[in-house]
């Protein structure tokens, strides 16, 4: 997962997927656009993240099906290194 805080637009993209290319985009809260591929979700723009990113970025999680805590992160991260590429790996949940 790859986030860009572009901090003049005051915006989040966090890609999804290695696929090149949307082919449509909804949006999902009024802060929150998803860009698919097919029915994939391969991108996300977070607008206005100084409002707050749980909300809209819990909406598109509940919408597509993504995990909330890692676009937490990658927006988190993304915020911390403004204008800069940040790259979050993130593992699947390990058996307690």
């Amino acid at each position: 997962m790859r986030a860009d805080y572009d901090s003049k637009a005051n915006a989040i993209s966090i890609t999804l997927s290695r696929e090149v290319g949307a082919e449509r985009a909804g949006q999902v809260h009024s802060r929150a656009i998803v860009a698919l591929r097919g029915d994939r979700p391969v991108e996300l723009q977070l607008l206005y993240p100084d409002l707050g990113v749980d909300e809209p970025l819990g909406v598109a999680a509940r919408s597509y099906g993504l995990d909330v805590e890692a676009l937490i992160a990658a927006a988190q991260a993304a915020l911390a290194a403004p204008d800069r590429s940040v790259t979050l790996a993130v593992a699947g949940r390990s058996a307690a």
